[in-house]
């Protein structure tokens, strides 16, 4: 669970949402505001389909073709080794 709470997308995610809350007080909510917030939504958003890709590819499975990790799943397998490249004719 560490390692997926320590990861820098949500520390970031966290630090970035603390940033808002803090200075929401201080401003009118306009425009550029609602913007802030919701990049910060989506940020946290990548942040946990992140979080679910790593754990669907550490119990074996395949991640979706669009994921940062697509391709490199064997990395997350505790004790699984590089796949070997085939050649192609």
């Amino acid at each position: 669970m560490r390692k997926y709470l320590l990861g820098t997308g949500i520390i970031g995610a966290v630090t970035q949402g603390y940033s808002l809350l803090r200075g929401s007080d201080q401003q009118a909510f306009t425009w550029r505001v609602a913007l802030a917030w919701l990049s910060w939504g989506i940020t946290v958003m990548l942040s946990i389909g992140m979080i679910l890709d790593i754990k669907k590819a550490s119990n074996g499975g395949v991640v979706a073709a669009d994921s940062p990790i697509a391709g490199s799943e064997y990395k997350y397998v505790r004790g699984a080794s590089k796949p070997k490249k085939s050649k192609k004719k």
